[in-house]
């Protein structure tokens, strides 16, 4: 059996409690998972902001949030907020950027298989950049744009035809 979490480990606004509880921003998570039960996400607001900060600071304010790794309204005001952008992937999490009042200039329309819906909403919401995957969704995102009579910027994704031997599920770059 493993012995205690060692606080070096654990981000600078998490303890242990002298009960030998993880304390995260203070919270009892024992405590927590009493009050709410389990399964229980539980966020450390001050360690996010930190974390925000010093990427936006890092990148000189070029990065975006993945918003695939949580998303809800509250962590998208608080990546804004911050001075991140926004990397969506699908047109639920787009709504969520917007209705978190991330303005459509900063975020970026990322994924692949993008719908028809999705790349005009996309459009319509003012989205900064759109990631193309392919020559199809370029022709597509072309023709939405000439009937609502807008522009898009974009970035290419460019596969580079690499082969890396792993497993299949993983492999990326590859021609296929």
């Amino acid at each position: 059996m493993a012995g205690p979490i060692q606080s070096n480990l654990l981000p600078d606004t998490a303890d242990i409690s002298s009960e030998e509880h993880t304390l995260i921003g203070g919270c009892n998570l024992v405590e927590l998972a009493d009050e709410f039960g389990t399964p229980l996400f539980v966020y450390d607001e001050d360690h996010l902001r930190s974390r925000c900060r010093e990427a936006v600071q890092a990148f000189d304010g070029n990065v975006a949030y993945a918003t695939k790794a949580f998303l809800c309204i509250e962590m998208a005001k608080l990546a804004y907020q911050e001075g991140m952008n926004l990397d969506v992937a699908t047109g639920g999490e787009l709504y969520i950027a917007r209705k978190a009042g991330v303005p459509g200039e900063r975020i970026v329309m990322h994924g692949n298989n993008k719908s028809l819906e999705e790349l005009n909403m996309a459009l319509k919401e003012g989205v900064g950049r759109i990631v193309v995957d392919s020559f199809d969704e370029l022709d597509r995102l072309e023709e939405l744009c000439a009937n609502l009579n807008t522009s898009s910027k974009v970035l290419l994704r460019v596969t580079p035809g690499v082969e890396a031997h792993t497993h299949e599920f993983v492999s990326t770059g590859q021609e296929d």
